[in-house]
């Protein structure tokens, strides 16, 4: 026998749905015997998910994560090859809670995307790379970026009632995601599956909750703000049964509302 699409090539495969021949490069595995191209194409609406796509191999779908890293490790990399630049865009995006009070309000979202050192951005975008794309995936773009911002946001608002200071970093926004997955787990916390990942997601937020009391400098109050957003934000989600692509809108609304109420706050303890 040789293949229905290269008769230059002997095969002893055959496909299990029409019984055609089918080289090597031709055969498609399926759930159960072989398929040839034809008989392995989509059909109607339906889509073939590849193993390329569950390793990355497709197209993305949690491209706001993405760019969120990108953005930040990008302006990171302009501060270090520009230190000129980069001072300015300390002086003007980072959280100086007097500015702020002054009226620069868009200091408590341009901080989230500052950061100092190595180590400060370097757990941020990992933390938003392990639980970002899950949660936007899960979510939908719209209302994952919605949390994010005003988690960030809603952070360098307590950070401004309650610090002193300077403030810079994604931290906020970080642990805006992780309140939203504690919010999740904590109704599947009866599962063992769910009953690990509460567990370990418990661990990580108390070791990063008790990191202010041995190292200086870390803003615990933007820490506590986006904590709280998420969980919150999360919590109405799954209340509110807020599922399915067509919830989107009405989650990005929830996601946002603390974010304005935490910006109003602000601008009124400055007026």
């Amino acid at each position: 026998m040789t293949c229905y699409r290269h008769p230059d090539r002997e095969t002893r495969l055959s496909c299990s749905s029409c019984g055609r021949p089918v080289c090597v490069e031709c055969v498609r595995a399926a759930a159960v015997g072989q398929r040839c191209p034809d008989c392995a194409a989509p059909q109607g609406r339906a889509r073939v998910i590849t193993a390329a796509d569950i390793r990355g191999g497709g197209v993305s779908r949690a491209p706001v994560s993405t760019v969120l890293i990108g953005m930040s490790v990008g302006v990171f990399a302009l501060t270090l090859v520009a230190p000129d630049l980069g001072r300015q865009l300390y002086a003007y995006g980072a959280q100086a809670n007097g500015a702020v009070e002054a009226g620069q309000w868009w200091r408590l979202l341009t901080a989230a995307f500052l950061h100092q050192g190595l180590l400060h951005i370097g757990f941020n975008m990992w933390a938003l790379y392990i639980f970002g794309p899950a949660l936007e995936e899960r979510v939908g773009s719209w209302a994952f970026t919605a949390l994010y911002l005003s988690s960030a946001v809603a952070g360098g608002a307590l950070f401004f009632l309650l610090g002193t200071g300077v403030a810079v970093g994604a931290s906020g926004a970080i642990f805006g995601l992780f309140g939203a997955w504690l919010a999740i787990f904590t109704r599947s916390r009866n599962t063992v599956a769910g009953r690990a990942v509460f567990q370990q997601l418990v661990t990580l937020l108390a070791i990063n909750l008790a990191l202010p009391l041995v190292v200086p400098n870390i803003a615990w109050q933007a820490h506590l703000g986006g904590l709280v957003t998420g969980f919150a934000v999360s919590g109405v989600w799954l209340a509110a049964s807020l599922r399915g692509p067509r919830r989107t809108p009405a989650r990005a609304l929830v996601a946002v509302l603390p974010g304005l109420l935490a910006l109003g706050l602000v601008l009124g303890a400055g007026a």
